[in-house]
């Protein structure tokens, strides 16, 4: 049953395929040719029929005979699969409701900074996870990431319990850093903050790093691609770079490593689980260093 569930998530991953999906969920009827979304797409059919026999194998697409022709649709029972996946049509999207979020993290930041304070960082943070964003998650990424920052500075002012904190930082906080962190918050507990952050985020974490980390115990939660802020890297003690240049910026008094990891975008799952591996004695060396001071 996992290994099924796994396959299907891997299924949907395709980019080509996660816009075929948009393409029949959005067309007329809910449904489509096979040459029209060559079309639409600019592929060769074949290349087309190639990924709905992938679609049609795990249950993700139905097909129906007209004479001659097949429609393709969406199976009933995987529309809301397919939504969370690709994000929810213009139709059934709303806007976040921005004013109960910092109403809720006013409370819960309360005594510590003002509702002005709280009110800027949830619209930031929602102006930088909305630029491009297709998710239908956009208001809770946007509550979290804002309390995320919260939290982070006001570790910086030395209002909170010090802790050593460590940020991961990749290009699109969907591979190597969700890894790292992933694999450090198993690890380290509460004994150890730890963050992650993309130079250019991604719109999703990759499938093949939920399933490496699911495959030694270890849960993403919640976690989603958030862009690199200041006031996260103020808050950490530790910054390890993997492949982002020098986009992060630099703060006097943190410890910044540089990890050159190969990239698991596009990668067979044997390259993943052996950057997963190379990542896990990294983040080990890591931690045993943090404690030992």
């Amino acid at each position: 049953m996992k290994g099924a569930a796994q396959r299907g998530l891997t299924v949907l991953a395709d980019p080509t395929r996660a816009r075929i999906l948009r393409l029949i969920r959005d067309a007329d009827g809910g449904h489509a040719l096979v040459g029209k979304l060559a079309d639409a797409l600019d592929l060769r059919q074949p290349t087309v029929s190639h990924h709905m026999k992938a679609l049609l194998s795990e249950g993700v697409v139905v097909r129906e005979r007209d004479g001659r022709r097949v429609w393709y649709s969406i199976a009933p029972d995987q529309i809301d699969r397919v939504n969370a996946l690709i994000g929810a049509d213009d139709a059934a999207s709303s806007e976040p409701d921005l004013d109960r979020i910092v109403d809720d993290l006013s409370l819960r930041f309360r005594g510590t900074f003002s509702s002005e304070t709280v009110r800027a960082s949830v619209q930031n943070s929602y102006d930088l996870l909305a630029t491009g964003s297709t998710s239908p998650l956009l208001a809770s990424r946007t509550a979290s990431f804002a309390a995320t920052r919260l939290e982070a500075l006001s570790r910086a002012q030395g209002d909170l319990p010090a802790r050593p904190e460590v940020l991961f930082v990749c290009v699109q906080n969907s591979g190597r850093s969700q890894l790292a962190a992933g694999i450090l918050r198993h690890l380290a507990g509460d004994r150890v903050g730890v963050r992650s952050a993309g130079s250019a985020p991604g719109p999703e974490l990759r499938t093949s790093v939920v399933q490496a980390l699911d495959e030694i115990g270890v849960s993403v939660g919640g976690e989603f691609p958030k862009p690199l802020t200041d006031d996260v890297v103020r808050a950490a003690d530790v910054v390890v770079t993997m492949g982002c240049g020098d986009s992060c910026p630099v703060f006097p008094g943190r410890r910044y490593l540089d990890w050159p990891l190969e990239d698991p975008v596009g990668k067979p799952m044997v390259t993943v689980r052996s950057i997963r591996d190379d990542i896990e004695g990294r983040v080990r060396a890591l931690l045993d260093e943090i404690l030992a001071y």
